[in-house]
């Protein structure tokens, strides 16, 4: 009788989680094709077929339902008990898969990721970034980073660096002929770099001042969706651009950048490293929280 490991069951379930071949073999860190093979593997061990499959789309077969309901809970626990192993041990190792947007990320990068690896070689992060809000259990997650309100509430919430902020900026040329906004109302008057959110909807500029907020539909000569792309378009002299602050300091601080509207702009809240409660956490993962509580801010 054909046994089957961990990699097996794990591909089904993030395969059912995903509802696509591929955004599961992104999840779990492998190959579409060793993904294939190991659903593949398991069907034939089991006589029957788990997915139905067509070039578009993935679903569970009848079976599959029914494999996905009884293996997932005691997967889980088979995953629990593996962690529970993992922290007993001294020296930080293994993975640590982490979910953010992606302003988050590059604000701790650096400071946090880059200087724990630095610390802890053994252990390998998994950085996920995307715009949407997902549920970091269910898609298997070890921790979250998010703004700070953006938290479920219940989730455990580690707070990590100062408060942050939008900037909007362009470059002294495009100012060189025209007047500065003072005011958020003056923007219809000038070329701005529209953003697209990840769920295909623009985004409009959000400005508060003594309370009172106040959104913005800007107009202008292109749409990106992608924070390093439109930095490129404000800095050629394109447009005014609204980024968060840090993607944009060193700019400012070197006079590529020129700021504006600052006063509608007020302190955001802070970012927070997130993870459920109830869970036994690794020695990779406790170093992690207590190198981000060690941060200015943390």
């Amino acid at each position: 009788m054909p046994r089957h490991g961990l990699t097996d069951l794990d591909a089904v379930l993030a395969i059912a989680r995903r509802g696509s071949f591929r955004a599961a073999a992104r999840e779990l860190g492998m190959s579409t094709t060793a993904l294939s093979a190991a659903v593949a593997r398991l069907e034939r061990g089991l006589g029957v077929r788990l997915f139905n499959r067509t070039t578009r789309s993935v679903s569970l077969t009848d079976a599959g339902q029914g494999f996905v309901a009884r293996v997932g809970p005691a997967l889980q626990d088979i995953h629990a008990a593996m962690d529970l192993a993992r922290a007993q041990q001294e020296t930080p190792s293994g993975t640590l898969r982490i979910n953010a947007f992606a302003s988050a990320a590059r604000e701790i990068l650096a400071p946090l990721v880059l200087e724990f690896l630095r610390r802890h070689p053994q252990v390998h992060v998994d950085l996920v970034t995307e715009g949407r809000l997902v549920d970091i259990v269910a898609e298997g997650f070890d921790m979250g980073l998010r703004s700070a309100d953006l938290v479920p509430s219940d989730m455990i919430a580690l707070p990590i660096g100062p408060p942050r902020r939008f900037a909007v900026v362009a470059s002294p040329g495009y100012f060189r002929d025209r007047p500065p906004p003072l005011v958020p109302p003056d923007l219809p008057g000038h070329a701005c770099i529209r953003v697209r959110l990840p769920d295909g909807a623009l985004y409009r500029w959000h400005f508060e001042r003594d309370g009172r907020p106040l959104h913005i539909d800007v107009q202008g000569p292109v749409t990106l969706d992608e924070t390093s792309l439109a930095r490129i378009a404000v800095l050629a002299g394109t447009g005014i651009g609204f980024f968060m602050e840090a993607d944009v300091a060193e700019d400012i601080a070197a006079g590529r950048l020129v700021r504006v509207l600052e006063d509608w702009t007020p302190p955001l809240a802070r970012l927070a490293l997130y993870y459920p409660g109830r869970r036994t956490h690794s020695a990779a993962f406790r170093a992690f929280l207590a190198l981000a509580r060690s941060l200015p801010g943390g």
